[in-house]
């Protein structure tokens, strides 16, 4: 069998190990020749490799903008697997060689499956249309994603139901994570933050750095502040400024407008 020649484009170095890993389980035949996490770098490498490699298994949302602006500055032929957070872009991924749309947090038989749909297409470069991609969008339309409601937490001798809608952030350190509440209590929990971006609704939680996830309803106000970098004010407020990147701060500010 023809060993298959797999990029990963994702932004997120654990959810990246971790689809490799899938991948390398659900079939022998794999080889992951490239692992990219923006926009810019994709583009770049994709314009020097247009014949290194077969399948995609692409995030949307990149560190540097929509993995959909790739496809603007780079001609690719090769079917992609959009691996997302979000439901929202189907019509545009099945526009851009979208063979499949796996919503995170994604399990071994999804990527399977994917894997098995694209052995199926004749020809590596084949993009679905005509009933197939009619097919598609429909699975899509059903596609549903649960976000946690609550978190459990140790207090005392006790353990508290807190809502998910009524905290502020989660904040990171020491590899440690810890909650703020919105009538500001503060809890530890076991979760990891790249868990938590799977666990947490999109549209009301975004991780703006790599110690902060914000709820937006917390967020007070954002200055500017160095080389194109913001200052987020919340309540609460946290011990220590939370300062969003230059690359970031696009992304935050799409999300806080929509």
């Amino acid at each position: 069998m023809k060993n298959i020649r797999i990029v990963v484009v994702e932004d997120e170095a654990a959810t990246a190990r971790s689809l490799i890993h899938i991948l390398n389980e659900a079939d022998q035949h794999i080889t992951v020749v490239k692992t990219l996490g923006a926009v810019s770098d994709a583009v770049t490498w994709f314009n020097d490799h247009p014949d290194f490699y077969d399948l995609i298994f692409m995030d949307i949302r990149l560190a540097d903008g929509l993995s959909f602006d790739i496809f603007k500055h780079t001609t690719m032929s090769r079917p992609v697997v959009f691996v997302t957070a979000f439901n929202d872009y189907a019509i545009t991924a099945f526009k851009n060689n979208g063979i499949d749309y796996i919503l995170k947090p994604f399990d071994p038989d999804e990527i399977k499956s994917a894997l098995d749909k694209y052995k199926n297409w004749t020809g590596a470069a084949e993009r679905p249309d005509g009933p197939a991609l009619v097919e598609l969008l429909a699975q899509i339309g059903n596609l549903t994603k649960s976000y946690k409601k609550s978190f459990l937490v140790h207090y005392r001798d006790k353990l508290i139901p807190l809502e998910t809608a009524k905290i502020a952030w989660f904040y990171t350190a020491n590899e440690v994570v810890y909650l703020r509440t919105i009538d500001d209590k503060q809890y530890i929990i076991e979760s990891t933050m790249e868990q938590l971006e799977q666990q947490l609704d999109p549209t009301l939680f975004l991780r703006v750095s790599r110690q902060f996830i914000l709820n937006r309803n917390a967020i007070i106000e954002a200055e500017f502040y160095f080389n194109g970098r913001l200052l987020v004010k919340v309540k609460p407020q946290p011990d220590e400024h939370i300062i969003i990147s230059k690359a970031k701060s696009v992304e935050f500010k799409k999300w806080m407008n929509s």
